[in-house]
C-alpha cells in the first residue's frame, strides 16, 4: 500500500495556512468582479462563498503553520481530488443532454462538492470525536477521515439550497449528479485501499490467495504519518492480540492479518452502479428515477458490505439485538421496499416478478448462517452509523420511487418537467450564445471591410 504517492521538497522556512487561503480569497474575489460585471449573479454568488470561506478560514488559521523538510501528497487526497474533476466532467455533459443550464449546473456543482465533502467531514468528526486535538486536525483531509453517507447528505442539502433560489427542480439535477456519486466511489475507494482505512474482518483461512495477498496490510517504515507507524488494519491486530502468540507472528511478518478488501469491493460496487444507471437513463419514466435507484442500490449493498467491515471509526447506535435477528429483519424490510417500489422500473413482468421473489433470498440466507446452534451462544450487535443510513435512505426513496411511479402514469409530461428556472435558464444561455456569436460576426465583417480598405489603399507595383 502507498499512503503517500510523492512528497515536494519545501524552503527551510515555516509556511503559514492563512498565506494559502488568503491567496484563495483574493482569486474568488477577482472572479466574482468579473462576475458582477458580466451580470452574472449565479457564478457570483458561488465565487462570494468561495470568498468568505477562504477569508473566514485565514482568520481562525492566522497561528496554524507547516515546517518540514517536504510536503507529503497523499494518496487519498489524490483520489479525492481526481473524483472531482472526473464528476464534474460526467454530471456537467449529463446535466447539458437532460436541457438543464449548464452554467447554472456547473455553479451548482461546485456548491455541492464543497458541501458533501463538509457534510462528509462532520460525520466523520461527530463519530470520532477522540481524534481531534486542535482546530488544525479538522482541515487534515489528505488523510483521509470522509464518511461517504455524510457527503452524500450534505451534498443534498446543498444542491437543495442553491438550486430553489434558481427554480429549479432538485430531482432533475440529482439525476444527473448521482452518476458522479458512483465514479467517485469507485476512485476514492482506491485512495482508501492506498492508505489502508476502511478494512474488513479477517478471511477464513480457505480464503483464496489473492484475496489473501490483497487484503493484507503492512507495518509502514516508521515516519511514514504522523499519526502512527503502520497501516491502520496491521494496528488494529497489534491491539487485539497484543502478547498472544498470534501478536507476535504479525510482528514477525511485518503485516496485519489477512482480511476483506473492502475498498475494493466498494470500489467495484461503485463502477457496477454506474454502469446500471447510465443504463436506466434509457427508459426514464420521471425525474428522481436514477436519484432513487442509486441511493437504494447503494443502500442495501453498504448495508451489507458493512457486516465485514472491521475498522473502529464507523459508530454503533441502537438496540443491542441478536446478528441473526437484526440483521434478517432489515433486509426483509428491504426486500419489500423493493418488492413494491422499485421493482417497478422493471419492464418484463416475468422477470420483474422474479426480480421481487429473490429480493427476500438475502434475509433467508442470512438468518440460516448467522443463526447459533443455541440460544445462549447468539452474538449480540448493534448497527453502525452508515448502515442506519443505509437502510433510512433505501426505505424512503422505495415509498417515493412507487409515489413518483404513480404520478407519471396520471400526468407523463409533469413528471418530466425540470422546472421554470431550468426553461428560462437554457433559453438565457441560448440567447447569449446567440448574442455572441452575432458580436463575433460583427467583428469578423469590420476586419474584413478594414482589410479590403488596405488593398484598395496600397499602391500598385
Amino acid at each position: 500500500m502507498h499512503p503517500i504517492l510523492f512528497r515536494i521538497p519545501l524552503p527551510h522556512m515555516p509556511l503559514k495556512l492563512w498565506w494559502a487561503l488568503v491567496a484563495v480569497a483574493v482569486i474568488a474575489l477577482i472572479y466574482t468582479a468579473l462576475s458582477l460585471k458580466k451580470g452574472d449573479k449565479s457564478t457570483a454568488l458561488v465565487t462570494a462563498i468561495v470568498l468568505a470561506a477562504a477569508g473566514a478560514g485565514s482568520y481562525f488559521a492566522r497561528g496554524i503553520q507547516f515546517e518540514a523538510a517536504n510536503l507529503p501528497i497523499y494518496s487519498y487526497g489524490v483520489m479525492l481530488g481526481l473524483s472531482l474533476v472526473v464528476g464534474w466532467y460526467l454530471s456537467l455533459s449529463l446535466a447539458e443532454r437532460d436541457g438543464l443550464p449548464k452554467e447554472t449546473m456547473a455553479n451548482c456543482y461546485v456548491i455541492t462538492a464543497v458541501a458533501a465533502i463538509a457534510g462528509a467531514r462532520l460525520l466523520y468528526i461527530v463519530t470520532n470525536l477522540d481524534e481531534f486535538k486542535t482546530f488544525s486536525d479538522v482541515f487534515a483531509l489528505r488523510r483521509g477521515g470522509l464518511v461517504a453517507y455524510g457527503g452524500f447528505l450534505g451534498g443534498f442539502v446543498g444542491s437543495w439550497l442553491f438550486l430553489r433560489q434558481h427554480k429549479i427542480r432538485l430531482m432533475p439535477w440529482a439525476d444527473v449528479a448521482v452518476p458522479s456519486l458512483a465514479s467517485g466511489l469507485f476512485i476514492t475507494r482506491i485512495g482508501c485501499y492506498l492508505f489502508g482505512c476502511d478494512f474488513g474482518k479477517r478471511l477464513p483461512d480457505s480464503a483464496p490467495g489473492f484475496l489473501k495477498t490483497l487484503g493484507t496490510f503492512p507495518h509502514w517504515s516508521s515516519g511514514t504519518l504522523d499519526g502512527g507507524d503502520g497501516s491502520p488494519a496491521f494496528v488494529r491486530h497489534l491491539e487485539l492480540f497484543r502478547g498472544t502468540n498470534t501478536g507476535s507472528e504479525i510482528l514477525a511478518a511485518n503485516h496485519s492479518l489477512p482480511v476483506h478488501p473492502t475498498q475494493i469491493y466498494e470500489s467495484l460496487v461503485g463502477i457496477c452502479l454506474l454502469g446500471i444507471l447510465l443504463l436506466q437513463r434509457r427508459n426514464l419514466k420521471f425525474r428522481g428515477q436514477i436519484f432513487f435507484t442509486f441511493v437504494y442500490g447503494y443502500g442495501v449493498l453498504r448495508f451489507l458490505l458493512e457486516i465485514i467491515r472491521d475498522d473502529v471509526e464507523r459508530g454503533e447506535y441502537g438496540p443491542m439485538m441478536g446478528e441473526h435477528v437484526l440483521i434478517p429483519a432489515v433486509l426483509l424490510l428491504l426486500a419489500v421496499g423493493f418488492a413494491f417500489g422499485m421493482a417497478l422500473g422493471i419492464k418484463n413482468p416475468t422477470v420483474r416478478l422474479g426480480a421481487r421473489i429473490a429480493a427476500f433470498v438475502p434475509a433467508v440466507v442470512a438468518y440460516v448462517m448467522l443463526a447459533p446452534a443455541s440460544f445462549g451462544q447468539s452474538i449480540n450487535i448493534q448497527l453502525s452509523t452508515s448502515q442506519w443510513i443505509a437502510f433510512v435512505t433505501a426505505m424512503l426513496v422505495s415509498y417515493f420511487y412507487a409515489k413518483f411511479w404513480n404520478d407519471a402514469r396520471i400526468n407523463p409530461k409533469l413528471a418530466m418537467d425540470l422546472g421554470d428556472g431550468a426553461t428560462e435558464g437554457v433559453a438565457a444561455e441560448a440567447a447569449k450564445a446567440k448574442a455572441d456569436e452575432a458580436e463575433d460576426e460583427d467583428e469578423a465583417d469590420e476586419e474584413d471591410e478594414a482589410d479590403a480598405g488596405d488593398a484598395t489603399a496600397k499602391p500598385a507595383t
